[in-house]
């Protein structure tokens, strides 16, 4: 399959192309694995339909995880944020 795209669009664009799967399924992973934590009472974060939707929708998680990044850097700039440094 990548020798097609090789052929296609040359070796930059089969490179590039590469290496940007590999980095959605290493956020795909990160944001099932983020909303599968379980937070502290033991139960997990996310329900079982959102789990499946993450799991068969691989775009959701992404998206789950930049949105937790962006609320946890809101999070963290507030003065009164209740963090002991």
């Amino acid at each position: 399959m990548l020798k097609t795209f090789y052929n296609e669009i040359g070796f930059l664009g089969a490179l590039l192309l590469a290496l940007g799967l590999f980095v959605l399924f290493i956020l795909w992973v990160a944001g099932i694995a983020g909303i599968t934590l379980p937070v502290d009472g033991g139960k997990p974060r996310g329900s079982k339909i959102e789990i499946a939707i993450a799991v068969f929708f691989p775009i959701y998680p992404v998206l789950w995880l930049f949105y937790e990044m962006y609320h946890q850097r809101e999070f963290l700039k507030k003065d009164n944020n209740d963090l002991a440094a």
